[in-house]
């Protein structure tokens, strides 16, 4: 009978909804297969989004400003959308019905983005020489509008769902297979890079050298030869069942909490409702005890043989809650990153465009700038794998930084990227004013931007490992899914955030009839005061950062917490 167990996996089923059989499902070549998905993903989204602003101003004759927020808007969306399609895989479609229709959504929202941009009807007239450019009809704008946020929904759905997926591919409870798993992790990365690199070189290359619409077209086929890969495995794949949506769980608990806010707490915890077996309880903490008021047994809870979770939660539900209610500081402090991230594929890419980026005969397209953000990553984590890991195990006997450690890590290295962005752009303003403002090119070199993109590049690397680390570890068993699409926001939040300060900031500076901070032009702009202003924010954020981590209460190991059992029995014996 054991030798038969053996043979299955214990929390998945075949495709036939059968126990999957550990020899014909999962392992590395059907986690292969899904990684196809993400490698397009990655290509469609970030050769959008690095080089959207220039077409934007360019072609469809947008402002500076209004082509940024688009582009940050466009992002963010996607981001947010995260949200929706991890709900939908737990509590409806299941993470790989999931993957097949959103990855069918985002190509087609990539094959209307080709028709968008191949189409002369959809894109206004070329401008003329001393003829005031006209901008796209609300139409033209609603055609792409349309195809954006298409490949917005679809990128939602697949971020939420392709890595949980891919791990689902692995068995955690055998030995073998969860080191495949971890070394799946660090593939999944690397391949995410790796798409990135080809969408900020290739593509970006495509895109201005042959033409939008063969860059997008290639993007929608490639797309499409990937779902059809990734169906090509359905039989090798393993599928976990879902356990409900952690959102509604969560609601459940605050629902419950709220209706019986008028009673008291018992001074003793243990007559608070808990019906998991002790070896899967999570000890009643302190913070929040607003919520312990769920965990009270009240008449008319028992609604049938079962207790309604809408009226009574246990304590372990409770105790889930509140974990994730202590990541909500760390949350909210990490968001300004990604507002600054955002300035790198919007207002420096433009800066890019003013700039001479000659070398030789070669000219580097505006949006492949982003690629020194790629080679930070790489080189960053490098350094950190290979040389920080192994002086920090020897220095202080840990096996590198701690997530929260990584995190503050990131937000240094961007709000040094501000400061001497702001410099730089000083400088490229002084060249401007110097020359002619009009001028299409100055005569200045664009890798004087290279020191923050690699800044916030390298920022990225540690604060989205970091973020990753902890959020996962941190959070709940049953909420990993929405401790991750938590992260995920924070992503969302910083390019929505960005859009709202970019329209303040033109409000405010531009309304006496000036230019402002960030004019139309951004040789008559002063984007050294609007990275100035983003650098300022980072110190007062990373402040608050400080006082975030010194609130936060780490989840204890299950290890840790037996071992301070057995040393408080001990000591009560001691006294005995």
């Amino acid at each position: 009978m054991e030798g038969k167990m053996s043979l299955t996996v214990a929390d998945a089923v075949n495709y036939k909804g059968l126990p999957a059989d550990r020899s014909k499902t999962g392992g590395w070549v059907p986690a292969a297969l899904v990684l196809g998905i993400e490698i397009n993903e990655r290509l469609s989204t970030m050769g959008i989004a690095v080089n959207l602003v220039t077409y934007l101003g360019g072609v469809m004759h947008l402002p500076s400003a209004a082509s940024a927020n688009i582009v940050t808007d466009f992002m963010g969306t996607a981001f947010l959308l995260c949200l929706l399609g991890g709900f939908l895989a737990d509590s409806f479609l299941g993470r790989y019905k999931t993957i097949a229709i959103f990855a069918i959504i985002q190509s087609l929202g990539t094959g209307m983005l080709t028709l968008a941009t191949g189409l002369p009807q959809l894109r206004p007239h070329p401008c003329h020489p001393h003829e005031k450019c006209k901008p796209a009809t609300g139409f033209q704008m609603g055609i792409l509008y349309l195809a954006l946020y298409l490949i917005a929904l679809g990128t939602g759905g697949l971020k939420s769902s392709v890595s949980g997926f891919g791990t689902d591919q692995f068995d955690d409870k055998d030995e073998k297979e969860k080191s495949q798993m971890a070394y799946f992790f660090n593939r999944f990365f690397l391949f995410i890079s790796m798409g990135t690199l080809a969408a900020v070189t290739v593509l970006v290359y495509v895109q201005d050298e042959v033409g939008r619409s063969w860059a997008y077209g290639i993007c929608c086929i490639s797309m499409l030869i990937a779902i059809v890969i990734f169906f090509s495995g359905t039989r090798m794949y393993r599928y976990k069942k879902s356990s409900g949506s952690p959102i509604v769980q969560i609601f459940q608990v605050i629902v419950a909490a709220s209706r019986k806010r008028n009673m008291d707490v018992p001074y003793d915890v243990s007559m608070l409702y808990e019906t998991n077996p002790v070896s899967s309880r999570i000890q009643h903490s302190e913070q929040f005890r607003f919520l312990d008021k769920a965990a009270i047994v009240a008449q008319g809870d028992f609604d049938t043989s079962a207790p309604n979770p809408w009226k009574l939660c246990t304590v372990t539900r409770v105790e889930e809650v509140k974990m994730m209610a202590r990541l909500l500081p760390i949350w909210a402090t990490t968001i300004l990153f990604w507002t600054t991230y955002a300035q790198m594929i919007t207002f420096s890419v433009e800066q890019a465009a003013t700039m001479d980026r000659s070398v030789g005969k070669f000219q580097i397209p505006a949006g492949s700038l982003t690629v020194f953000f790629v080679s930070a990553i790489l080189i960053s984590l490098a350094i950190y794998d290979r040389f920080i890991m192994p002086l920090w195990q020897k220095l202080k006997g840990k096996p590198g930084f701690t997530s929260l450690q990584k995190i503050a890590i990131g937000l240094v290295l961007s709000t040094m990227g501000m400061a001497i962005a702001a410099i730089v752009d000083l400088k490229r303003l002084s060249v401007a004013k110097s020359v002619g403002r009009n001028m299409s090119t100055l005569p200045i070199s664009v890798f004087y931007l290279i020191p923050q993109f690699f800044l916030v590049g390298a920022g990225e690397g540690f604060i989205y490992t970091g973020q990753l680390d902890f959020f996962i570890t941190q959070s709940p068993k049953g909420m990993k899914t929405m401790s991750t699409g938590l992260f995920l926001t924070t992503l969302s939040l910083g390019f929505f955030f960005s859009s709202f300060l970019v329209s303040i900031i033109k409000k405010v500076t531009g309304s006496n009839g000036g230019d402002g901070w960030l004019a139309d032009n951004i040789n008559y702009a002063r984007l050294d005061c609007f990275y100035g202003l983003l650098a300022i924010l980072g110190v007062i954020n990373f402040a608050l950062y400080l006082i975030a981590t010194t609130w936060f209460k780490p989840r204890k190991s299950k290890s840790a917490v037996q071992m301070e059992t057995v040393k408080n029995g001990n000591a009560a014996d001691d006294k005995c």
